[in-house]
């Protein structure tokens, strides 16, 4: 799987171990910043991996701030991403399961040197079901289509 990963500042520790994990699973990525701990704005890299993913040249991506909430709000704002803040791997495998996210957004303060393994596998390893899950992102993408994505 080809996979951008972004954080700010706070994102920045974790993203590196995310980055680590990726490539030691065998996945391709692409590091779409930040490179320090210097303070910057979450939005500019939440930005840059939801334009590969809509673009659709990635198959997915991982956003990492502080609390994961910026990020997920800001890369919902793109046509075709469907981003959420997962912190555990029960919300992960649903967030796939039921909702087929392709951007995963963690929050780097919560999960510091936890063993974010388990999470990121659970969200990786896991397929959409499909069915009535379908017809409800059917729902959503004309929502967005409505409201965002032709005005």
């Amino acid at each position: 799987m080809r996979i951008a990963v972004g954080s700010d500042h706070r994102g920045f520790e974790v993203k590196s171990r995310v980055l680590n994990l990726l490539h030691e699973l065998g996945h391709e990525t692409i590091d779409d910043g930040t490179d320090s701990t210097q303070s910057v704005d979450y939005t500019e890299f939440a930005a840059r991996v939801s334009r590969r993913v809509a673009a659709g040249d990635v198959d997915r991506g991982i956003l990492v701030c502080g609390t994961g909430i910026g990020m997920s709000i800001t890369a919902n704002k793109f046509c075709g991403v469907r981003a959420a803040t997962c912190n555990d791997t029960v919300t992960a495998e649903i967030s796939r399961r039921h909702n087929d996210v392709n951007v995963l957004c963690l929050a780097g303060d919560m999960l510091g040197s936890r063993n974010i393994e388990p999470l990121i596998r659970a969200w990786l390893e896991t397929s959409f079901e499909g069915g009535r899950h379908a017809r409800r992102l059917g729902k959503i993408a004309q929502i967005e289509h409505e409201n965002t994505c032709d005005s």
